[in-house]
């Protein structure tokens, strides 16, 4: 769905005659950032209101595998065995998440981890299993707490950050994974059951249109569609918006993250960027409008056994690290080319291990006796992959990989019977870019001065990822900085 500008132009205050509702704070969207934002202005003292576009709370958060991006030595941490200080946990996210990262809000998010940690368990009474789950994979098959979520524990990071898991996801009886009975679902319940004993008020089926300015420009509410009537709700002391990201907004991917195009993943369909254009109709600044998470739609228990080659035959990634960086390096720095290439040891080895994903579990398109015929059935420059299998085999005699840092436990001799599978356009994911904010969730004017009365938290806004990415934090700076979004909008 595309908005015309003229749509989203603001509204003067001046010209609304009638409230139809009203409220201290109002909070466009119930997903992770919205519902965080509703809880701290309830705490603060406010009477909030949160504007639904579907039938009922969730949002992708309710959906999603439930990582939370947390650290800095977190209960979690500690009863499952690892150390970790926030100042590790600067560094890997400053180094894994950028170019260009915001250094405040990584400091900021970082800093309060622990404080994060203590309000999501402790006071929004979220579960975390203290179990660690070690295997390969996007997210744990069971309930486990803890999990690797972003290349942490290998190359090129380990070298020079002490590793730490800091995937943390709430514990669910009879799981579900990809379905509405993941760990996202746990972490929303406990946040919007929160809401309600605070006395946060809800409305649904209600579409955010556009913002509500005074003479000063000031934010004083909105106006947006219920059950197709158009209808103004006032905002006593300001407006957070925590509407998703923009990855259904085909125009918007055009202009700004073309990669991503027809290819959108982990995402829902109500992420339309509509609280983006709002606010540039205001003169909000982005950020990093063109950084995506990338799903790489192959299971980590196959393609960690095997080598990753690009469309020249080349490795490009050490295949034991996060996924999501797979993705990227796929289909930003290969052009979506890729190719497994495993012996039948190893991929018998893989399809048998468990996993949170089996869907992922792919069948070869060629399988051969040697290299060379592998190599000619799949159409490679003569020698290409010959030379590649040939130089990985060599140096993994001795258990390792000097070429791209492989950890010793999963690199072994690539044997026969060879196969590969085509992996090409095997990737999607969801936009990471948006409004720039402060760190106290103000969104902020192209000036770089705060628009008054406005906040926002959630993937509708730039937040800890620049480039990169982690499981884990999306659902972490959302709610993190959707916290910070409820306080600044109580006390403006």
């Amino acid at each position: 769905m595309t908005s015309k500008s003229s749509d989203v132009r603001p509204r003067p205050a001046a010209g609304i005659e009638h409230w139809d509702y009203e409220a201290d704070v109002v909070v466009a969207g119930f997903g992770v950032a919205g519902a965080s934002a509703a809880v701290e202005a309830a705490t603060a003292g406010a009477d909030v209101l949160v504007l639904e576009r579907t039938g009922g709370w969730g949002g992708a958060a309710a959906m999603a595998g439930g990582f939370i991006y947390l650290g800095g030595g977190t209960p979690l941490q500690k009863a499952c065995g690892f150390d970790d200080t926030a100042l590790n946990m600067k560094a890997f996210m400053k180094a894994a998440l950028g170019p260009g990262v915001d250094e405040p809000k990584i400091d900021a998010y970082c800093e309060g981890s622990v404080d994060h940690y203590h309000w999501l368990a402790d006071e929004c009474g979220v579960p975390f299993k203290a179990s660690f789950w070690g295997e390969p994979g996007w997210e744990p098959p069971g309930d486990d707490g803890l999990q690797y979520t972003g290349g942490e524990n290998a190359a090129p990071f380990a070298a020079t950050i002490p590793p730490a898991p800091r995937g943390h996801v709430p514990q669910m009886q009879d799981k579900h994974v990809s379905s509405e009975k993941g760990g996202g679902y746990m972490l929303m319940k406990p946040l919007t059951d929160k809401a309600a004993a605070l006395g946060v008020r809800a409305e649904y089926d209600m579409r955010v249109q556009t913002l509500v300015t005074d003479e000063d420009g000031r934010v004083v509410g909105v106006v947006a569609k219920q059950y197709g009537k158009e209808v103004t709700v006032r905002a006593r002391r300001g407006v957070v918006l925590a509407t998703g990201s923009f990855a259904y907004n085909q125009a918007m991917v055009e202009a700004y993250a073309p990669r991503l195009l027809n290819r959108p993943a982990a995402s829902i369909e109500e992420h339309d960027g509509r609280a983006i254009q709002m606010s540039q109709a205001l003169g909000a600044d982005l950020a990093h409008m063109d950084a995506t998470e990338v799903a790489f739609f192959c299971d980590p228990q196959l393609f960690i056994r095997g080598i990753l080659v690009n469309g020249r035959g080349q490795r490009y990634i050490n295949e034991d690290t996060y996924p999501g960086r797979v993705g990227q390096a796929t289909l930003i720095e290969n052009q979506n080319q890729a190719f497994l290439i495993i012996d039948e040891e190893a991929y018998e080895a893989g399809m048998a291990a468990p996993s949170s994903s089996p869907q992922l579990k792919r069948k070869p398109r060629w399988v051969c006796e040697t290299v060379a015929e592998l190599e000619a059935e799949m159409g490679l420059p003569e020698g290409a992959l010959q030379s590649t299998v040939e130089v990985y085999n060599r140096h993994a005699q001795q258990g390792a990989d000097p070429l791209l840092g492989k950890k010793a436990e999963w690199v072994k001799p690539i044997g026969s019977p060879i196969a590969a599978l085509d992996l090409r356009n095997s990737t999607g994911g969801f936009t990471l870019g948006g409004l720039r904010t402060s760190v106290d969730s103000e969104v902020l004017h192209v000036s770089g001065d705060p628009i008054p009365g406005l906040f926002a938290a959630g993937r509708c806004t730039a937040g800890v990822s620049a480039g990169g990415y982690a499981s884990g934090a999306s659902l972490g700076d959302g709610s993190f900085f959707g916290r910070r979004a409820g306080r600044s909008a109580a006390k403006a």
